[in-house]
């Protein structure tokens, strides 16, 4: 098994939640952003997080929250990580990253080559960068949308100083394709594992873990 680190994110069921942890994912998400398909409430996501072992790490997924939102998800659930999905700035996540102690993930969405250097703006200022698909422009979601973005894109810098996934349009059927031609040793997913938005399945969860390795 390669040393691939796999984050399942929008969990909003138990059964989902076990079988993630089962197959070996490394991180599993829960998605606060209220109009998304994967919308957990701070009860729920707390009552999921409850059973998750140590070492899998509990992440919360935001999008342009206020320090109010996020006293709020901090105080109501156990978890270990916030993901700034938004449009944040760097001086926003270094903010959030001081007030609450904790590791800060931050999505970047690319389209094209352009939006790369977004990357090294933020490298200093995350503990983790999320590299995932820009959203279409008519989109409410800022990730989760199935899109991947072009993989080659990443192919020519593979190492950058800040640990990073791949995010985006990933599968069970495309993902070791991705890892193999973008470097990456972590990936995350969401609507990949899906029967339908917001519907995980566990058999594609598991198939999924097992493909990234």
């Amino acid at each position: 098994m390669s040393d691939i680190s796999v984050k399942i994110c929008g969990l909003t069921a138990p059964e989902h939640v076990r079988a993630a942890v089962d197959a070996g994912a490394r991180y599993l998400g829960f998605n606060f952003f209220p109009k998304s398909p994967r919308f957990a409430s701070i009860e729920k996501a707390a009552a999921l997080a409850q059973d998750v072992p140590a070492g899998v790490a509990k992440v919360a997924l935001t999008v342009n929250f206020t320090d109010a939102q996020i006293d709020d998800i901090v105080a109501g659930a156990p978890l270990d990580m916030l993901q700034l999905h938004g449009a944040e700035t760097p001086e926003r996540v270094l903010e959030v990253k001081q007030r609450y102690g904790l590791p800060v993930i931050k999505a970047i969405g690319i389209a094209d080559a352009e939006d790369l250097a977004a990357i090294d703006l933020y490298a200093d200022a995350a503990d983790q960068l999320l590299i995932d698909a820009k959203p279409p422009k008519n989109s409410e979601l800022p990730g989760g949308n199935g899109l991947p973005f072009d993989w080659r894109l990443l192919a020519e810098r593979k190492y950058w100083r800040t640990p990073w996934m791949l995010s985006g349009g990933l599968n069970p059927e495309n993902v070791a394709e991705a890892i193999k031609m973008t470097g990456a040793n972590q990936v995350d997913v969401a609507s990949g594992v899906e029967s339908a938005p917001g519907k995980k399945d566990a058999q594609k969860i598991r198939d999924f873990i097992q493909a990234a390795h």
